[in-house]
């Protein structure tokens, strides 16, 4: 069953309750999960499902995902980690993934934006213009 309008805003507003200072607050995530338990919303299910997708949302934003072949060092790493916390005005944290099929280069994902600068992606760019 699809969430209506009123279990949209429901989860909507806890979304916004759970947030403090622009970071989400466990100790809230924790009253609004005690709250959902104790007074069973129309639609728990469907809340829950739309509150989780926000928080995850939320958390995906604060965290820079580096996908690189070969080895990273920690500097570089921490290089990239300054450089999105400054483009993004909020703290960020970079998480090292080795990704072989990149070839050479990186991937950084930062909630739903990609920087890419490896030769794979450069070999998919060309052989789509051609």
């Amino acid at each position: 069953m699809a969430a209506d309008k009123k279990t949209k805003l429901l989860a909507k507003q806890l979304f916004k309750l759970s947030v403090v200072g622009g970071e989400i607050s466990a100790d809230r995530v924790a009253g609004v999960l005690g709250w959902v338990e104790k007074h069973q919303p129309r639609q728990p299910l469907a809340v829950l499902k739309l509150y989780h997708r926000a928080i995850a949302a939320e958390f995906a934003k604060s965290r820079a995902i580096v996908e690189h072949a070969g080895s990273m060092g920690s500097a570089t790493l921490a290089q990239i980690e300054a450089a999105m916390t400054k483009k993004y005005r909020r703290t960020v944290t970079a998480v090292a993934r080795p990704a072989p099929e990149l070839l050479a280069g990186l991937r950084v994902r930062v909630g739903s934006d990609v920087y890419e600068s490896s030769v794979a992606g450069q070999l998919a760019a060309l052989s789509a213009s051609v």
